[in-house]
């Protein structure tokens, strides 16, 4: 559980990662997301309660104001590190093909950091990212500012994404195409697990209000939003 002052943002949370699970987080603003991302990555603690990642986990985070790159930097060096070969995992190849996976090919390898748009600087993240190692990838609103084709790029790099992923996104399209799984934060500090993307749990919750009519029951439902 986690609150601030009167303000409660989470309640009795408790989840397990399945392995290789894709988990988008979704909800309202200011409901709780980035909170739980900051427990899990020990930045934050609860109230009450703990949170345990295993021994062999290692986070690999991406949040939503990506302010940890050198400006003067090139994109090559920044993703290289200024290494001719890349490695993450078992897989080893040369940085500028690495480079170009993400969309940097040429001489926008050469661009400098600092003049990059926000959906060239995701994608400068993403890359460093899926190299960092990390088996446990941790995305905040990671679509913001791609154009279709990062998208793209975005949704290939998680397929191939060997460990588990969790995602927070008011991207509905995205979230149906990649994830295997959701976080639905509801209101009043409560957060549901469930099993599939966001048009399965549409149609859940569709039917679940389907049949509180039919069966004439005077209940109150809100229109669920992201």
């Amino acid at each position: 559980s986690k609150a601030y002052a009167e303000n409660k943002l989470l309640d009795n949370v408790s989840f397990s990662l399945p392995k290789g699970a894709i988990v988008g987080i979704v909800g309202p603003n200011g409901a709780g997301k980035t909170t739980m991302f900051k427990m899990i990555a020990k930045t934050e603690s609860p109230n009450t309660g703990e949170i345990v990642v295993g021994p062999t986990v290692k986070l690999a985070w991406v949040d939503q104001h990506r302010d940890c790159l050198d400006p003067e930097k090139t994109v090559f060096d920044e993703i290289s590190d200024g290494l001719d070969d890349v490695q993450f995992g078992k897989t080893k190849i040369p940085s500028r093909a690495y480079c170009g996976r993400f969309g940097f090919k040429g001489q926008d390898q050469q661009k400098k950091v600092g003049n990059l748009s926000g959906g060239e600087r995701n994608r400068v993240h993403l890359a460093k990212i899926v190299k960092s190692g990390g088996n446990l990838l941790m995305l905040d609103e990671p679509t913001n500012d791609l154009d279709v084709s990062t998208l793209r790029l975005l949704e290939d790099a998680i397929a191939d994404f060997a460990g588990c992923a969790l995602i927070i996104s008011h991207d509905r399209f995205f979230l149906n195409r990649v994830c295997t799984h959701l976080l639905v934060f509801e209101g009043d500090a409560k957060v549901k697990w469930f099993e599939g993307n966001f048009e399965d749990y549409e149609n859940m919750y569709l039917k679940k209000l389907g049949s509180a009519a039919q069966e004439g029951r005077r209940a109150k439902f809100r229109k669920f939003s992201l």
